[in-house]
């Protein structure tokens, strides 16, 4: 995040935008919250997916109101973040000729303000033109929260790795799997068949839906990959109601739609490090 007292994008203090944060709108890079892939979070902004990407800016008015600026100057934005992630100050301060679109509202959810402005709200309807952005719903369990999910163990690997027992793997190949956590309350003397096979089969699913991206490519951004420790990857596979994180030496984790809060394991096996080498070979890198 970055709010500074004096910085803002445009002359003038009227027409001023006063910088709070920016985010990266690019094929290996964009808020997962908006999209399982890249086309699809652009066209949560009714933007076109260009192959360079974006930049979004986010801040407030002289008056308040929120406004995303959308650039095409990618490598400014990816600077500024850059910067503020190492605690040092930035002016992100993108030129009029940059700049694609000023949309009314936020994308995502934005938790500080501009000081000495009104607190942050929607322009009024007969200045913004068109309905303002709003983050997605991620007050109950659904594509956006399972995808915030996601992203979080992605981020956090380490801490959720080590709560992991190796009895509660899904083995990618023979399907085996232990009940994974409140399956088996429901039961009595906790043995449900049924719950022990429907966490299972969504897995097996996820599965080999990732498996077909390997002959058939699916829309870009849907596999991603990007750094982790030593010579192994992260990598990121979404799809409709899913969403997998795993690290090329390791193992694998499934979010299902029909599964809220769920987090499912998958043990490495015969076949999963084929099929993790097969998605990193196809994903999206960042540049």
């Amino acid at each position: 995040m970055a709010g500074t007292d004096d910085e803002a994008v445009a002359a003038g203090d009227d027409d001023a935008l006063y910088v709070l944060t920016a985010v990266l709108l690019t094929p290996a890079k964009f808020p997962s919250v908006l999209g399982d892939d890249y086309p699809e979070a652009c066209a949560a902004l009714g933007l076109m997916p260009l192959a360079d990407g974006y930049g979004l800016v986010l801040g407030q008015d002289g008056d308040g109101s929120r406004w995303t600026v959308v650039i095409d100057d990618v490598s400014l934005v990816a600077v500024a973040i850059a910067s503020w992630d190492c605690g040092m100050e930035y002016d992100l301060s993108p030129d009029d000729r940059t700049m694609v679109a000023a949309l009314p509202g936020w994308p995502l959810a934005v938790a500080v303000a501009a000081p000495d402005v009104p607190a942050p709200h929607d322009p009024a309807p007969e200045i913004a033109g068109q309905a303002p952005l709003r983050p997605p719903d991620t007050s109950v369990w659904g594509a956006a929260q399972r995808r915030l999910g996601a992203d979080e163990i992605a981020l956090q690997w380490a801490a959720w790795r080590e709560q992991i027992d190796e009895s509660e793997f899904a083995d990618s190949s023979t399907g085996t799997t232990a009940p994974t956590a409140g399956d088996d309350e429901s039961a009595p003397g906790g043995e449900d068949e049924g719950s022990e096979r429907e966490p299972l089969s969504g897995v097996q699913r996820v599965l080999a839906e990732a498996r077909s991206y390997v002959d058939a490519p699916p829309p870009l951004g849907r596999v991603r990959s990007s750094f982790a420790p030593g010579d192994a990857r992260t990598l990121r596979a979404d799809g409709p109601g899913w969403s997998l994180v795993a690290r090329t030496d390791d193992i694998a984790f499934v979010l299902l739609d029909e599964k809220p809060g769920e987090i499912l394991p998958v043990g490495r096996g015969p076949e999963l490090p084929g099929l993790l080498e097969a998605l990193d070979k196809i994903a999206v890198r960042p540049n």
